[in-house]
C-alpha cells in the first residue's frame, strides 16, 4: 500500500478544547433533590475541538502543531500533555481566561449530565496567537472554527497567503467574510443552508456555492450532506459528488474533525483536491461506523483502500497515485487497449500482468478511439462500462481512459516499471512506447498468446450465430 501522506507539516490552529468524563456507577437516587447519585470511579481526558483534528492528523501519521489559547489552570496542562502523549506538538499561549472544557458525567454508558467551563477570549489575545505563531517549515494551515473567540481567521489567512500556504476551514456562524481568501472552506449541510439557503437540486447547489466562491475569494467548498454523502465545487465550475460510504452509521459525533483532516492530510501529501476529498469521504464513513468521537487511522484508512479498484477521470489524480506506489516501493505495471468486449484471454493476460508487479494499471481507448481504429461498428460497449468492468477484476488495481490512438502520453507522465502486451505482438520492439519505457530504465513484456481467443473473432461469431437464426 502506498504510504498515504508523507511527510508533510499541517498547522491546526482554533479553539482547543478538553473534553473531560467522569464515569461512575448511578444506584441510588439523591435524598437532597430527584437528581441521580453518581459515585466517581475514574477520569478521562480527551483533546477535543481544534485539539481533535490536531489528533486526527497525528493518528493518520502526519506531522502536526496545534495552536490555541488556554487559562493558566489544571486543564492547560493536560491538554498539552494529552496531545504530547499522541505526537503533536504544541503552541499552546496561555491567557487570563480558563481553558475552555466540556466535562461529561457518565454511567453505564449513559451521559447523565454535561457542565461547560468558557468565557470569552478577547480579540487582543487571539490576534497575538495568530500574529506570533511560527509558519515556517509549515506546508497546510487548518483553521477549527468553534466559535469560541480563539481565532482571528483574516490575519491567519493573510499570513498564509502571503508565505504561500494552502488554508482549509471548518467553518461557524453565518459569517463567511472573515474566512475570505481561504483555500477550501468546509461546512456541514446546515451550515450552509444559513448561509445561501437550501436548494431543490443539484445544479441549483452548484450555482449557489458558485457564487458564495467568488463573492468570498475561495478555491473551492466542501460541503458535507449526511446520508447524501459530500460535494466538493471549485471555482471553475466543477462539482464533484461522493456518495456516503458507511453501510451502517452508528455515531456522527466528530466527523467533521475527521473530514478536515483527512483532506489536510491528503493536501499536505500532494494529492490533488478530489484525490483528496475521495480520501476524506472514505475516513468519515469509517469514522460513523463506530460509537463516540473518534480518529480514523492510517492503517484503518489503508485496509479500506486495499480491495479498492480505481477508475481515474484525471490523469493528475493517477499521476500522484503512481507516485505514492513508487514511493511506498511498489512496482507498477502498466499495459492497454479496448477491451470492447472481456474475454478469457484478456482475463488470462491481465492476471499474468499483475504478477510482474505490485499494482496493475489499465488503459483504455477512448470510444472516438475505438472508432478509429476498429471501424464504425466499434465499440460495442462504451468506455464506461469497459471501465467498470475491468475494475472490477481482482488483478486490476486502476483503470483510466485516454483520447489518443496509443498511450503513449500515458506512458510519459506515469513512467511504469514495466509495460506489457498481449500475445498478438511478435516482439517488443512492435509496443508503441517500448523506447521510452527502456530509455528511463523501464522494462517492455509481451506475453503468450491466448490461441483462438480475440474480441472480433467474438463479434464474427455472434453475428454469424444471429443471421443463421434468422434465415
Amino acid at each position: 500500500m502506498p504510504q498515504l501522506f508523507g511527510s508533510s507539516r499541517i498547522l491546526v490552529a482554533g479553539d482547543v478544547m478538553v473534553d473531560r468524563y467522569w464515569h461512575g456507577s448511578a444506584s441510588r437516587i439523591s435524598p437532597e433533590a430527584p437528581v441521580p447519585v453518581v459515585q466517581v470511579t475514574h477520569d478521562e481526558v480527551r483533546p477535543g475541538g481544534a485539539a481533535n483534528v490536531a489528533l486526527n492528523l497525528s493518528v493518520l501519521g502526519v506531522q502536526v502543531l496545534c495552536a490555541g489559547l488556554v487559562g493558566c489552570d489544571e486543564e492547560a496542562g493536560l491538554l498539552e500533555q494529552a496531545l504530547k502523549n499522541h505526537d503533536v506538538d504544541t503552541a499552546l499561549l496561555p491567557v487570563a481566561n480558563r481553558t475552555v472544557t466540556k466535562l461529561r458525567v457518565v454511567s453505564q454508558s449513559q451521559q447523565m449530565i454535561r457542565l461547560d467551563f468558557e468565557t470569552p477570549f478577547s480579540k487582543s489575545d487571539a490576534i497575538s496567537l495568530a500574529d506570533t505563531t511560527d509558519l515556517s517549515g509549515i506546508d497546510i494551515l487548518v483553521l477549527s472554527d468553534y466559535a469560541k473567540g480563539t481565532l482571528a481567521p483574516s490575519r491567519w489567512i493573510a499570513r498564509a497567503r502571503l508565505a504561500g500556504i494552502p488554508v482549509v476551514v471548518d467553518p461557524k456562524g453565518a459569517n463567511f467574510e472573515k474566512y475570505r481568501g481561504a483555500t477550501l472552506i468546509t461546512p456541514n449541510r446546515v451550515e450552509l443552508e444559513a448561509i445561501i439557503g437550501p436548494w431543490a437540486h443539484d445544479q441549483e447547489l452548484v450555482d449557489k456555492v458558485g457564487s458564495l466562491i467568488r463573492t468570498y475569494d475561495f478555491e473551492a467548498l466542501l460541503v458535507t450532506r449526511s446520508e447524501e454523502g459530500m460535494t466538493l465545487i471549485t471555482k471553475s465550475g466543477e462539482a464533484h459528488h461522493f456518495a456516503a460510504t458507511a453501510r451502517e452509521v452508528a455515531d456522527v459525533t466528530g466527523a467533521g474533525d475527521t473530514v478536515i483532516a483527512t483532506v489536510a492530510a491528503g493536501l499536505g501529501a500532494g494529492l490533488t483536491m478530489v484525490a483528496s476529498v475521495e480520501l476524506a469521504n472514505r475516513a468519515a464513513g469509517i469514522a460513523v461506523s463506530k460509537l463516540g468521537t473518534v480518529t480514523v487511522s492510517k492503517r484503518e484508512l489503508e485496509r479500506s483502500l486495499q480491495n479498492e479498484r480505481f477508475i481515474f477521470n484525471e490523469l493528475e489524480d493517477l499521476v500522484s497515485w503512481v507516485k505514492e506506489c513508487h514511493v511506498a516501493g511498489e512496482k507498477v505495471v502498466m499495459t492497454n487497449g479496448c477491451f470492447d468486449i472481456l474475454h478469457a484471454g484478456h482475463v488470462a493476460y491481465l492476471k499474468e500482468a499483475a504478477l510482474l508487479g505490485n499494482r496493475l494499471v489499465v488503459a483504455v481507448n477512448s470510444d472516438a478511439s475505438v472508432t478509429r481504429l476498429k471501424g464504425l461498428n466499434r465499440p460495442v460497449n462504451a468506455v464506461e462500462r469497459r471501465l467498470q468492468v475491468l475494475a472490477g477484476l481482482s488483478s486490476v488495481d486502476a483503470v483510466i481512459a485516454f483520447e489518443d490512438d496509443t498511450p503513449e502520453v500515458l506512458i510519459d507522465v506515469l513512467r511504469p516499471d514495466i509495460l506489457v502486451k498481449g500475445g498478438d505482438y511478435k516482439s517488443i520492439e512492435d509496443v508503441v512506447g517500448f523506447e521510452k519505457v527502456q530509455a528511463y530504465g523501464g522494462e517492455v513484456r509481451v506475453l503468450a498468446e491466448v490461441v483462438n481467443l480475440s474480441t472480433s473473432h467474438l463479434i464474427e461469431k455472434i453475428r454469424q450465430s444471429d443471421s443463421s437464426s434468422t434465415n
